[in-house]
């Protein structure tokens, strides 16, 4: 019960904010792309890819903005790729809860960052 709540949680913050589609579209990177950022090999994140590309597209938007570093953005990038690798390419429930679990956590993570270049997010 409380995977589908935190998925739910997911769901609604990745609906918060307007994120482009995995290809990218004007203006913003697509999904591939922003993984090549960090030089790392792109990460197939299978039913999980939208909600990831919506986290490092807001965590990218915060960085590229300069209130973030490249360095905090490829560390957001690579927990998410080892996280995913550990708990979310399982087929045990306990584990994907996990993951789901903590990609909630860096989502938020990631909205802040944008939020603190992006006035569109802030409240007021």
């Amino acid at each position: 019960m409380r995977g589908i709540w935190i998925a739910g949680a997911a769901a609604l913050l990745a609906g918060c904010v307007g994120t482009p589609s995995l290809s990218g579209t004007m203006g913003a990177p697509s999904f591939a792309s922003l993984q090549e950022m960090c030089g790392g090999q792109p990460v197939d994140y299978g039913s999980d890819a939208q909600s990831v590309y919506s986290t490092l597209f807001d965590a990218y938007v915060g960085s590229r903005r300069g209130k973030r570093s490249k360095e905090d953005y490829c560390a957001l990038q690579t927990g998410l790729a080892q996280q995913y690798a550990a708990h979310g390419a399982s087929s045990d429930p306990q584990a994907r809860n996990q993951w789901v679990a903590y990609l909630t956590t860096q989502r938020a993570k990631a909205l802040s960052w944008r939020a603190a270049v992006d006035p569109t997010l802030r409240g007021g």
